[in-house]
C-alpha cells in the first residue's frame, strides 16, 4: 500500500520549539560541567599482559599527574592476566573506589558493565575500558582538568525549524548489523534497526541507524560542514520516538559533538560508510576548542 507523502518540516510552534532545543542544550552543557565529563578526560594508557606499575615517578610504566592532590611515586600495579585486570595498591597507598578502600587483588570491573569500578587517586579518576576485540586500557580523568574548569559553553548554529524533519525508518531484518569504524582503527559490527530516509534541502537523504534508547534511533553522520564549522569526524543525533507507522522526527538542531571534540583520549565511533550527507547541515553544535 502506498504511503502518504511526508512534510519536509514538522508543523510546530516556533517559540515552543526554540524553548525545547534551548532546554536540551542547557542540560547538555550542565553534563559537560560535571566533574567526570568528557572535558575531564586527560589520559588513556593501553595495557599489555603482565604487571604495569603506575604513579608519579617517570620510570613507571604509566606515569600519572594530577591537577590537585599528590600522586605517590608508585601508586600501585595493574595486572592484566587471563583477560582480567587486577589492582595491587602500592605500599602504604590508600586507593579508593566510591570512598571505600580497594583491597589487593581486586578485579577491576570495566566500562562494558553497568557499574564499572572507578579508582580515586588525588583528583584523578581511573577506569578500565575495553575496545575492539577485548583490548584493555586505563582511562584517566581529572576532576580539576583545565578544560573542565575553563569551560564556558558550546558554540551552535542558530536554531532553525527548517532542520526539524520527518523521516521514515525502513526496517532491517532481525539481527542485521552494520560496520561502524572508530578513531582507533577498529571496525565493529553493531546492531541496526534499519535505514532512516528523509528529505533535507530538497535532497533525498538516508542514514544507517544504530540503536539508542528504546524506540529511538542513534545517527552518526557527516555533512559538508564537517572539517570546517563542525568536527571533521562527524556528529551524533538521537531521533524522536519511532511512531507505529515508522515515521520519526529528526531534529538536526539537536546534533551534538562526539567526545573526541573534548579530549584526544576519547575513543569515538565514526560515521558508517553510507552516512555522508550531500549538503550542509547548518544546525546543532559547532566545533569546540579549549578556551571557547
Amino acid at each position: 500500500m502506498a504511503l502518504a507523502p511526508m512534510p519536509e518540516t514538522v508543523p510546530h510552534d516556533a517559540a515552543a520549539h526554540r524553548a525545547a532545543v534551548e532546554e536540551v542544550r542547557a542540560q547538555r552543557e550542565a553534563r559537560l560541567r560535571e566533574p567526570t565529563s568528557w572535558l575531564s578526560l586527560v589520559g588513556l594508557h593501553w595495557l599489555r599482559p603482565g604487571k604495569l606499575q603506575f604513579g608519579a615517578d617517570p620510570t613507571n610504566d604509566i606515569v600519572l599527574r594530577a591537577e590537585e592532590g599528590e600522586i605517590p611515586p608508585v601508586a600501585g600495579t595493574l595486572e592484566l592476566t587471563d583477560g582480567r585486570v587486577l589492582i595491587h595498591p602500592g605500599k602504604g597507598v590508600a586507593l579508593t573506589a566510591d570512598g571505600q578502600l580497594v583491597s589487593d587483588g581486586t578485579v577491576l570491573i570495566d566500562d562494558q558493565a553497568d557499574e564499572p569500578i572507578t579508582l580515586e587517586l588525588a583528583s584523578l579518576r581511573l577506569v578500565v575500558i575495553r575496545r575492539g576485540e577485548g583490548r584493555a586500557g586505563l582511562r584517566v580523568k581529572d576532576t580539576a582538568a583545565p578544560a573542565l574548569r575553563g569551560f564556558t559553553g558550546l558554540p551552535y548554529f542558530e536554531i532553525d525549524p527548517k532542520w526539524r524533519l520527518i523521516g521514515r525508518l525502513q526496517r532491517a531484518e532481525p539481527g542485521a548489523a552494520i560496520a561502524v569504524p572508530d578513531v582507533l582503527g577498529n571496525i565493529v559490527g553493531e546492531p541496526t534497526p534499519g535505514v532512516v530516509e528523509f528529505t533535507a534541502g530538497d535532497k533525498p537523504c538516508r542514514l544507517d541507524a544504530l540503536e539508542a534508547m528504546p524506540g529511538h534511533l542513534w545517527l552518526i553522520f557527516r555533512d559538508e560542514t564537517c572539517g570546517h564549522e563542525t568536527y571533521g569526524g562527524g556528529r551524533f543525533l538521537v531521533s524522536g520516538a519511532v511512531a507505529p507507522d515508522d515515521t520519526v522526527e529528526i531534529d538536526f538542531n539537536l546534533a551534538y559533538n562526539p567526545p573526541c571534540v573534548f579530549s584526544p583520549y576519547a575513543t569515538c565511533p565514526l560515521p558508517p560508510e553510507r552516512n555522508r550527507l550531500p549538503l550542509r547541515i547548518e544546525a546543532g553544535e559547532k566545533i569546540w576548542g579549549p578556551g571557547q
